[in-house]
């Protein structure tokens, strides 16, 4: 492929999609961006303002709560208290005023020593009336009539507003607002968690990128020269100085270059589809990251001691602790009495308060409630068993965590320094490959090197470059790792 089809492709590849104003956008850009447009952030900050929530529910238990309840029946028939009309005997009164049963009948009476001992029925045989009150003949009767003692039943109402004040719950309110509270840090933990995992994927984005930009240069560079070599070798070959076999190398070397090159366009290109994902913007959009000359940004090592606290994975078992203590709190207050101070306004229609009337009427009530639980085959001494297997689980849950964290620390913190060392490395190779590549131009110019040292030496410095480009950005990434590892990854300019 000759130069001038080289060029023409590169520049057919580079107008081939759809050309954006470039926008110079740093890594606290692009992290802000992320932080702004990722939906799992967005789900777990609902979730943690519907924790706020349930925590300011859960402190209301404390306060009386006040409700109304009215009631309508339609009742098909009314009551009536009697079967039938009746009649009540009716007592005449002695002297004395009191009740008196013998002036009250018209029975005759036995009598014994001139007193009367027992009423006679019509055969004159005495009896007892409180065995046959058929047998007594009462002088007078009240008539009672069925339909005065018919009540109107067929509309009732009912209305009845209740205030209850709970007074001991066994430390039910206290262990459920503990739940809510510890649900709430649950849910941060949840959030904060999910901030550091979406900033560091928009590092790995953003650093891809900028590798892969360096990578396209190099690359470029490197297809220029062996495109001058190509044209030195034809040349050489005018002249006789060198042979067919050398212009057939250069041009295996230059497809593998163009090669290569397309390659690294081919992944810049789907590396800026991935970041402009993670940032919100259009798909295609092409824009230019501040960090591009990969300048090295020194930052001091953190304290690996600061890990423990910060992580949101122990943030998330703590908390998950605190929700497994409450739990079984709320377990041991089912063994204790409950205790409720209730007052409240009862009205109903028909009133009942003096007679029945057909009016609304009623009557203020005040009480206590108490509740003792007493037997319930040993269910509540099983769930509270469960209740403190399941925190012990999650403290052995929290000791591995921690144990696990400080690995992690201490490998992101070894990982960072040895990326170090590379950097400084790779930087000499790529010196030593420079001075390399200089002198094998200078001997190829003079007649006294191959064309194939020099392509050796090319190859070399490119490789040199390549590993140099990929040491920078592991230190840059081994820096965001341990950043995470310590839990400080929990802001977009951090």
């Amino acid at each position: 492929m000759r130069k001038k089809d080289v060029l023409f492709l590169t520049l057919l590849v580079a107008v081939s999609f759809p050309v954006h104003a470039q926008t110079v956008y740093s890594l606290t850009d692009c992290r802000r961006m992320a932080t702004q447009h990722n939906k799992a952030l967005k789900m777990a900050n609902e979730q943690v303002e519907a924790a706020k929530h349930m925590e300011k529910a859960a402190m209301t238990q404390f306060l009386p709560s006040a409700s109304a309840t009215g009631a309508y029946l339609h009742n098909q028939k009314n009551i009536s208290l009697m079967g039938q009309d009746a009649y009540l005997p009716v007592y005449s009164m002695a002297a004395d005023g009191s009740p008196s049963f013998f002036n009250s009948v018209n029975n005759n009476w036995m009598y014994m020593n001139g007193m009367p001992v027992a009423p006679l029925d019509e055969g004159g045989q005495p009896f007892n009336p409180t065995q046959n009150p058929e047998k007594i003949q009462w002088k007078n009767m009240a008539y009672l009539p069925k339909d005065a003692f018919s009540l109107d039943m067929k509309n009732v109402y009912v209305g009845n507003i209740m205030i209850t004040q709970p007074l001991f719950l066994g430390g039910k309110i206290i262990a459920l607002n503990e739940l809510a509270k510890s649900t709430k840090q649950l849910a941060t933990a949840g959030l904060e968690g999910k901030l550091a995992q979406t900033l560091l994927e928009t590092d790995i984005a953003y650093w891809r990128i900028v590798s892969l930009v360096n990578k396209e240069k190099l690359a470029i560079s490197y297809l220029e020269l062996l495109q001058k070599m190509a044209g030195d070798v034809e040349k050489s070959i005018a002249i006789g100085v060198a042979t067919k076999a050398d212009q057939l190398t250069v041009k295996v070397k230059q497809n593998e270059a163009e090669m290569s090159l397309l390659q690294v366009q081919d992944g810049l290109k789907l590396s800026r589809m991935a970041l402009n994902q993670l940032c919100g913007l259009p798909l295609d959009a092409v824009s230019q990251l501040a960090d591009e000359t990969l300048q090295a940004i020194e930052e001091p090592l953190p304290m690996v001691e600061q890990s423990l606290s910060e992580r949101s994975e122990i943030k998330s078992l703590e908390a998950g602790l605190n929700i497994a203590d409450a739990n079984k709190r709320l377990m041991v207050s089912r063994f204790l009495p409950n205790a409720a101070l209730t007052a409240g306004y009862l009205t109903t229609n028909p009133s009942l308060y003096n007679g029945i009337e057909p009016k609304f009427d009623g009557q203020f009530q005040v009480g206590v409630v108490v509740n003792v639980p007493l037997f319930h085959w040993g269910e509540r001494v099983q769930t509270l068993r469960s209740a403190q297997h399941e925190k012990k689980a999650l403290e052995y849950q929290l000791e591995e965590a921690r144990e696990k964290i400080e690995l992690d620390v201490m490998q992101s913190k070894f990982k960072l320094e040895g990326a170090a060392k590379k950097v400084v490395m790779t930087a000499s190779n790529k010196e030593k490959a420079q001075e390399n590549l200089s002198s094998a131009n200078l001997g190829y110019t003079s007649g006294v090197i191959a064309p194939s040292t020099v392509m050796e030496a090319q190859t070399a410095w490119l490789k040199a470059c390549f590993e140099h480009i990929d040491a920078q950005i592991e230190l840059q990434l081994s820096r965001v790792y341990l950043q995470k590892a310590l839990g400080q990854l929990n802001a977009p300019n951090n």
